[in-house]
């Protein structure tokens, strides 16, 4: 990619942490730790979309766990396979209570990511995580209500990068947003993070 998209998509992915870290800073009196007696913020709802099988997939269907949520492409150049990287290093690390976490990457790019190209994809990160697309439409309604922020920069070859903010958001197993892990954060922090989401897990 050329230098100047590069930094076109860099600096607008910063942009975009800072707009959603507002939001939630609106909600919740810290990010430090995760709260889950924190009053409800405005961030999650409804959706349906489709997984990398093919399989229609709603908010229901991630109830009863809580869940990690990273929005991005296939085709990003660097933000997303690092946080893909490290979220897959972050599930190893947690061995088998890595389970009771659900882990979605849902696709912003829904033109080019069909559910067999996220398929492909994933299958170069841990196989907990998995990929979820739409419409432009469903895709667009979920990133509003999560307050996601992407746009298209067309690029002089005729194609295009998708600038987006590049956090990963962990909601608690009723749906309710609980808190984030900002791009390249620390494995000790992240890793407390995760591991105070699994205690939010309900009891068999």
């Amino acid at each position: 990619m050329p230098a100047r998209h590069f930094i076109l998509t860099a600096l607008a992915a910063i942009a975009g942490f800072a707009v959603v870290l507002a939001c939630v800073a609106i909600s919740l009196p810290s990010l430090n730790g995760l709260r889950s007696n924190a009053p409800a913020a405005s961030i999650g709802g409804p959706f349906t979309l489709v997984d990398d099988s093919g399989a229609s997939v709603t908010e229901r269907d991630l109830r009863g766990k809580p869940s990690v949520l990273y929005f991005g492409y296939t085709f990003c150049p660097e933000v997303c396979p690092t946080t893909l990287l490290d979220l897959s290093r972050w599930i190893k690390t947690l061995g088998p209570d890595a389970d009771k976490l659900n882990y979605a990457f849902i696709t912003i790019d829904p033109e080019r990511d069909t559910a067999q190209k996220l398929h492909v994809y994933l299958s170069s990160f841990d196989k907990h995580i998995r990929g979820l697309t739409g419409t432009p439409s469903e895709i667009a309604k979920i990133a509003r209500e999560y307050r996601v922020y992407y746009r298209k920069i067309p690029t002089d070859d005729g194609g295009y990068v998708m600038d987006h903010s590049a956090i990963i958001y962990l909601m608690g197993p009723n749906e309710n947003f609980v808190s984030v892990i900002p791009y390249q954060e620390d494995d000790a922090s992240a890793l407390a993070k995760l591991k105070n989401l699994i205690a939010l897990t309900p009891s068999a």
